[in-house]
């Protein structure tokens, strides 16, 4: 007897086959086992088919539907003939056969009419729109939902609504597409479609994205993940999607990570299909943002030949505009590389690109180096149309083009407001990500724009001028509102999680197969932190707010007037070179001082030197080598403008590749207080941070730190109402607790910064690290804060003049002095400076007094000499 064709027979497959797949295949393969009629066979072999090609099994899916299409004309029924060849044709286009799968299409369409004339339609319109053909999409999609509403086909409506959904939104037509958006989702609700509900989500991604909320994207695309997962399919779009929106944060080496490995699953599939094209496609422009231009080229020249086979012009486009990118970051120029640009930008431009804004500018850089000007304009000119158009992640792209074509035309004061306005927007664009980790990232654009004014200040020799346009960036970064997150619980176990994961591994419990256990559950740990974190941050931002403070940082005159008695050394690199503003009583004075690449080497060498002493390996002679390295230091850093400082407080801000520089070992600085900071307007600002109204001391100590507890003895007997914690009381929950809202917080516990990822930076508790993201939890830091442990003060640069560390995490949450080490420090050594340090302070010394009175009581012992010049007094 054949299986019934009723809703609990194979008729309920097709649906089932996008709504829960896994349970679709083997309901499918278990009707098969049998002896089921044709008709039957055919609904069962279809069904399969959907489920292999969604998770990117083409090759199995065209199988699957051959036969499935040969059972469907054996059966009699006209109509399963049709619907067989429509997802024959629809996945041989996926599958990068688009020719072969439009004639299928075609043929389905006209032996169909009605509502199965609509399901048709739904599909061909989504081939087309795959493949760019966005007006023919259009119309397929148009006359299908009104094929399938009058047929009150309300699962078919609801794809086919999804399809023209994502046609809008490639179109920009944002109004458009959230309309069908709505319906398909309400639609997809009443019929129980898990799948596409979960495409639904996905699709919610995109809108957020084309928006400029690209923390709610990322929050879109982990909810959309899980749905997928819970429904054992994979997506390659998800993949795609989630590339693009990191690149738009600035998060291009995660974005090569995660697409590369999605990518590779699809290539050992030997998958050819679309999805695995544009997969190349993505992680050649996640891997050309990263500067991994080797891996760019190779997969940007993939996927054009796959775009090629599958007869996708504009993806093609995209693709060779990608390999052109690549080549000029290599450093080729040329007349052929500035003609293929500029064809390649004008065609984008037709098909209406996403990409059209990047390669305008492009072609404009191009034809402006190789002396074409006219050409340059034009296509500058179309790049500077998107100041105002598009997605707010692209407005600081479009006001450089601006800029560049004003400087072009020698016009220096329409540079220069181009370039204020450039900054302006990508000021704002970090406003609406709020999650520290991509404001810092998000900078591209930003960076260059303040380098162009930058060097405009260098030809004219304005002192005045530069001090105003490094200001105008650098500060943009820490003068943005916090958004701290919620008392997330979540969140919180998670970190918790961490902590005991650490702990374990550092305890290295357990076999090697363990150890490689607990490795895997830190990195799931970790990518759950940083996605809830960046959920909740966007949740919780207001993008609507206007910017802070943004004109404190163009006021040279009142920054001027705040320094009171200290005297600035504001050190920017332009082109490659170090360039130092100092600004002593009201003269402002510019001076060149060398190559940063120079500085950095003896930088190195420097840290090289304290790093020995720290372990104790002092030799004969090795404060005359700390002499001759600091004075090395001084002519590489400062050069002439060391002339300039005349024994006062000094105030020094650095670019952000010279953060972790041990200020006090150059000569003309080894005796006058000194202070650092990534700008001198946050440092203005932290002067104005009120304190709090209870003068409370936090002290903690973490485990086996030696002299930690003799230490804090000494220091809690300078403050006998501290909070003190230490033998097992030290854990991350009293730590914080203690910490929020404190006049002073001590933490003398050995550290450890993380290059790969700063924010997981962390300080060894009694349960486990004390993350930088656990102090973001912070209602409000401490306004005074001493991090007694390895490398605390150091932070990693992104971009040219933005950190992650200590101090991106801490100022925006209130901290106004912060006393860190750039290198790893001896336990002991450290022990009695900080006695000495904090006695100073009690005096009402400032950080910066305290610790150059507390450097200069050191005796002349080489450990505590280099452990003394390793502290350096931050903000305030």
């Amino acid at each position: 007897m054949s299986a019934s064709r009723g809703q609990e027979g194979p008729d309920r497959l097709l649906p089932l086959a996008v709504s829960r797949p896994a349970e679709a295949f083997a309901a499918a393969s278990a009707l098969l086992d049998g002896k089921p009629d044709p008709a039957s066979a055919s609904i069962a072999h279809q069904a399969r088919a959907i489920v292999l090609r969604d998770s990117g099994r083409q090759a199995e899916a065209v199988a699957e539907l051959r036969r499935a299409f040969s059972l469907a004309k054996r059966s009699g029924e006209p109509g399963r003939a049709v619907d067989v060849q429509a997802t024959l044709g629809l996945t041989l286009g996926l599958g990068g056969r688009p020719k072969e799968g439009l004639v299928a299409l075609g043929e389905a369409v006209g032996n169909s009419k009605g509502v199965a004339a609509g399901r048709v339609l739904t599909r061909r319109g989504y081939l087309l729109r795959v493949l760019g053909r966005y007006d023919e999409a259009l119309a397929d999609l148009r006359q299908a939902i009104t094929l399938l509403h009058r047929g009150q086909d309300q699962v078919w409506e609801a794809r086919a609504r999804t399809h023209r959904f994502l046609v809008y939104a490639a179109l920009g037509q944002a109004s458009h597409a959230d309309r069908d958006l709505v319906v398909a989702e309400r639609l997809s609700a009443a019929t129980g479609q898990d799948l596409e509900s979960a495409m639904l989500v996905h699709n919610r991604a995109d809108v957020a994205f084309q928006s400029g909320d690209l923390p709610a994207a990322l929050g879109f695309l982990d909810e959309a993940a899980a749905r997928y997962a819970a429904l054992q399919t994979e997506w390659p779009s998800l993949a795609i999607d989630r590339c693009a929106v990191l690149l738009a944060a600035g998060l291009a080496t995660e974005a090569v990570t995660t697409t590369e490995q999605i990518l590779q699953h699809h290539l050992r599939l030997d998958s050819t299909g679309t999805g695995t094209a544009e997969l190349l496609f993505s992680v050649a422009q996640a891997a050309l943002a990263a500067g991994r231009l080797d891996l760019a080229e190779e997969r940007a020249v993939a996927a054009g030949e796959l775009f090629r086979q599958q007869g996708r012009n504009g993806w093609l486009a995209r693709a060779l505009h990608v390999s052109v990118q690549s080549q000029y970051d290599a450093g080729q120029r040329g007349d052929r590389l500035s003609v293929k640009a500029g064809r390649l930008a004008d065609q984008l431009d037709e098909l209406n690109s996403p990409d059209a804004p990047s390669a305008h500018l492009l072609a404009g850089r191009l034809a402006a180096a190789q002396g074409h000007p006219v050409d340059a304009d034009r296509h500058l000119a179309r790049a500077a149309r998107f100041r105002h158009r598009g997605p707010t992640f692209g407005h600081a792209a479009g006001w450089l083009a601006h800029a560049l074509r004003a400087e072009g035309r020698g016009a220096t004061a329409a540079t220069l407001i181009a370039c204020r306005h450039g900054l302006e927007a990508a000021t704002d664009h970090q406003r609406t990500l709020a999650a520290p980790e991509l404001r810092a990232h998000a900078a591209v654009y930003g960076v260059e724009l303040a380098a162009l004014a930058q060097r405009h200040a260098v030809r004219r020799n304005d002192a005045r001028m530069l001090l105003r346009w490094s200001e105008r960036w650098r500060a943009s970064a820490l003068t943005l509102t916090p958004v701290r997150p919620p008392d997330d619980p979540e969140l919180a176990a998670d970190l918790a999680g961490l902590r005991n994961v650490a702990r374990r591994l550092d305890a290295a419990l357990g076999a090697d197969g363990d150890t490689d256990r607990l490795r895997l559950e830190r990195n799931r740990l970790e990518a759950a932190i940083r996605a809830r974190t960046r959920r909740l941050a966007g949740r919780r931002s207001n993008t609507k707010a206007a910017p802070h403070h943004r004109d404190d940082a163009a006021d040279v005159g009142a920054l001027i007037d705040g320094l009171g008695e200290h005297r600035l050394v504001e050190i920017t690199a332009v082109n490659g070179l170090l360039y130092a503003v100092t600004v002593v009583g009201r003269k402002v004075r510019m001076h060149p001082i060398g190559p940063v690449g120079a500085a950095i080497r003896e930088l190195d060498l420097a840290l090289f030197q304290l790093r020995r002493l720290a372990h104790g390996r002092a030799s004969a002679g090795a404060l005359e080598g700390l002499a001759t390295a600091g004075l090395r230091l001084q002519q590489a850093l400062l050069g002439p403008a060391a002339a300039d400082l005349d024994g006062a407080p000094a105030l020094i801000v650095p670019p952000a590749a010279l953060h972790a520089v041990p200020w006090a070992m150059l000569p003309v600085l080894r005796s006058v207080p000194v202070v650092v900071a990534p700008s001198a307007s946050m440092w203005l600002r932290a002067g104005r941070l009120p304190a709090p109204r209870h003068r409370r001391v936090a002290l903690v100590v973490g485990p086996d730190l030696e002299g930690g507890k003799d230490e804090m003895q000494q220091i809690r007997s300078g403050y006998p109402d501290a909070v003190v914690l230490t033998d097992g009381q030290a854990t991350a929950e009293n730590t914080l607790a203690a910490m929020d809202g404190a006049w002073i917080a001590h933490i003398a516990a050995h550290g450890l910064f993380r290059r790969d990822n700063p924010l997981f930076s962390a300080m060894a508790l009694d349960d486990g690290p004390l993350t930088l993201y656990d102090l973001g939890r912070l209602r409000r830091a401490p306004l005074r804060l001493v991090l007694s442990s390895c490398e605390s003060g150091v932070a990693a640069p992104i971009g040219a003049d933005e950190l992650l560390g200590a101090v991106s995490a801490l100022v925006p949450l209130g901290t106004a002095s912060l006393l860190a080490s750039v290198v790893p420090v001896n336990d002991i050594t450290t022990a009695s400076l900080m006695v000495d340090f904090h006695r100073r302070l009690r005096d009402r010394a400032s950080f910066g007094t305290a610790l150059q009175e507390a450097r200069a009581g050191v005796d002349d012992d080489p450990v505590a000499v280099a452990t003394a010049l390793s502290f350096v007094a931050l903000g305030r």
